[in-house]
């Protein structure tokens, strides 16, 4: 494991971003970076503002960053654990230790503490954990033999949804949208469609969002979109037929849909409104699309002239502008992977 947690003084100064460019750029986006294998092995997170391209960390294993609602921080995994950071890079924290292998952090609605999903070993079912933004107060928020994943925050902060897979007779897995508060109590489960699994859940203005379909990898798997009320209750198709619809991300103001479907970056208000297709995505691309903070832009990795571009993209009128002019996806031995997260710091 390549933990380097020393930024040179140098790279501080490049990473400083002054707040006026900030709130000019609508806040950086940051993803994950890693290339090479073994020793000569790096990575880390990257942030691009204002056209600039700068690492924050520079461990290969940094992934899945998330932010704090008021931008000021960075929660990620790294090598089994979470850590935090400041956007300029600074300020780094580990958050938890041990054997257990951490990840997929989400930061709380007001701040104060991260949801993650803990793992006794690789491919062992996750128990759902927080954790203080700054260390200490680690509890378990679920527990039991089911994997618990996929947790995502209400807007107001009161209740998480969460994906809970449960083992069917012959070794197959159903995957049911269940709710909880924060401290742990008020468990509830939402869906129960038997032989379909739900996945990848959004609160949005109305409710919650969600994918249903198979959600195992594979030539089987398919998907629609679908919404339903905080309780369960009143589902409703969103898109649906031909070609899959995954969901990627809702707007802050809880009104717009952004979907991945036959390769392509799609936009749709929620309710009977038509979809809009923003762009077209690389083949075997993993990475998120994201929403900047007032849900006028998406950032994402799209297919341009046999290369990948990490770009903005307008939601009204689908302009792109690439955000790190430059910026090679592809280098060095070993290949390179990005993501899969990319995070759009909240606008203060």
């Amino acid at each position: 494991m390549f933990k380097k947690t020393l930024i040179s003084l140098f790279a501080l100064l490049v990473l400083a971003v002054p707040a006026a460019a900030s709130a000019a750029s609508g806040g950086a986006v940051v993803f994950s970076k890693a290339s090479g294998t073994g020793e000569d092995a790096k990575g880390g997170l990257f942030a691009v503002n204002d056209g600039r391209l700068n690492q924050l960390t520079e461990d290969p294993t940094d992934a899945e960053p998330a932010f704090s609602p008021d931008g000021r921080t960075i929660a990620f995994a790294r090598g089994g654990d979470i850590f935090s950071v400041r956007p300029d890079g600074s300020g780094q924290r580990q958050l938890t230790s041990g054997a257990e292998l951490d990840s997929v952090p989400v930061v709380s609605a007001n701040g104060r503490f991260v949801v993650f999903e803990r793992r006794a070993a690789a491919g062992a079912a996750a128990d759902l954990y927080t954790v203080g933004v700054t260390g200490g107060g680690l509890r378990a928020l679920t527990r039991g033999a089911e994997n618990d994943h996929e947790a995502a925050f209400s807007p107001d902060g009161r209740a998480l949804v969460f994906v809970r897979g449960t083992l069917r007779p012959g070794g197959d897995s159903s995957e049911d949208l269940y709710s909880v508060r924060p401290t742990g109590g008020g468990l509830a489960r939402l869906t129960t469609t038997g032989g379909v699994d739900e996945f990848a859940p959004r609160y949005f203005a109305g409710g919650i969002l969600f994918s249903r379909g198979e959600s195992t990898e594979g030539p089987a798997a398919y998907a629609d979109v679908f919404t339903m009320r905080r309780n369960g209750t009143k589902p409703k198709a969103q898109v649906a037929g031909v070609g899959s619809a995954y969901v990627e991300d809702v707007s802050p103001d809880g009104h717009l849909l952004l979907f991945r479907r036959d390769q392509g970056l799609w936009a749709k208000r929620i309710g009977p409104a038509k979809a809009r297709k923003l762009c077209q995505l690389p083949d075997g691309s993993e990475t998120n699309g994201t929403f900047s903070s007032d849900g006028k832009r998406v950032a994402a990795f799209v297919a341009s002239e046999e290369r990948q571009q990490l770009v903005a993209i307008t939601v009204a009128n689908g302009r792109q502008t690439e955000l790190a002019e430059g910026f090679e996806v592809s280098e060095g031995e070993g290949g390179t992977s990005i993501g899969p997260v990319i995070a759009w710091q909240p606008r203060r």
